[in-house]
């Protein structure tokens, strides 16, 4: 049975907007314009999209908080709009720009209201609390009050507070927003670990695209309201067309190279950048440029999710 089973979901907002002094008039807004997917437990999945595509709304409609104008929606076999309370003990969420942690308390009270909220057995929330306090670095945290937290330190804690309660889904909506280089990295391989050593099932929404490429095997992306892909990274680069540039230092300069497979798309001095489609082998290429040419140096760039999103969201 999937974890997250969504068939042809819709939401629409009913926007009033004044027209001169005293004429009000009505629209509707289609956030989500019935979207169809499932995601099995244990996956880790990236659901990416521009400002407006829908992906929020989404979420607040997994969580509960939203409720579908129409279509089918279970997530861990519920009804989250009508089962919310029980469906709360099941799922962590975590929202970049919000805690769910209290302000003026010491960390660690905040934990211990969490535990009471969610009723989490005593042996489990300190074998949790140790476990992930330990791996996100927070020790030393707990006794300062959550509003003298820096922003690195505070998402850290939020995360411990959504994964207290053994959740069996983690929703993440924008997690890394404002860290730093040395703290995004940190959380990201946590949520790797934990998806793969415990199992939980990780949606993942963000604008840094490194964090889907670092934490998810599957990525969805959503455009004004639709599903405008689902599938592994190897399908995404094929589907945005996407390329990898082969970068060779030639001991000389030459012009530009003729390769059959390829495209010389930039050429400065002795160095010349030729592009094959994302998937081809690159080996006959680079054969090729041997025998032809003494090679000083030579790279090869893979392509990235920034690549090819503009390819889809351009597509009808």
């Amino acid at each position: 049975m999937p974890m997250i089973d969504v068939h042809d979901l819709r939401r629409t907002f009913l926007i009033r907007e004044r027209r001169g002094v005293l004429r009000r008039t009505r629209r509707e807004v289609q956030a989500v314009d019935g979207i169809t997917f499932s995601v099995e437990p244990g996956e880790a999945v990236g659901y990416i999209g521009p400002n407006g595509a829908g992906k929020s709304t989404t979420i607040k409609m997994l969580t509960g908080i939203l409720v579908p104008t129409s279509g089918h929606l279970r997530v861990a076999d519920l009804d989250p709009s009508r089962r919310r309370t029980e469906l709360a003990r099941r799922i962590g969420v975590v929202f970049g720009q919000r805690t769910g942690l209290w302000w003026d308390l010491p960390l660690r009270d905040s934990f211990e209201l969490l535990r009471r909220i969610y009723r989490v057995p005593t042996p489990t929330y300190e074998r949790n609390l140790s476990a992930y306090v330990g791996l996100l670095e927070i020790g030393d945290l707990l006794g300062q009050p959550v509003r003298q937290l820096s922003l690195g330190q505070r998402m850290r804690a939020d995360i411990v507070a959504a994964l207290l309660h053994d959740p069996e889904i983690l929703y993440l909506d924008e997690p890394t927003i404002g860290l730093d280089i040395a703290s995004k990295q940190r959380l990201r391989t946590f949520l790797r670990e934990l998806n793969a050593d415990r199992g939980t099932t990780i949606l993942l929404t963000t604008h840094d695209l490194v964090d889907i490429e670092q934490v998810c095997r599957r990525v969805m992306v959503i455009d004004h309201g639709r599903l405008a892909f689902d599938g592994d990274f190897a399908a995404l680069h094929a589907a945005g067309q996407a390329t990898r540039t082969v970068v060779v230092d030639f001991h000389d300069e030459v012009p530009p190279i003729d390769v059959p497979g390829s495209r010389v798309v930039r050429v400065d001095g002795v160095r010349q950048w030729l592009t094959v489609p994302a998937g081809t082998p690159t080996g006959p290429v680079i054969a090729a440029l041997a025998s032809s040419h003494e090679i000083a140096d030579l790279s090869i760039r893979e392509p990235t999710i920034e690549d090819v999103l503009p390819h889809l969201y351009a597509r009808p």
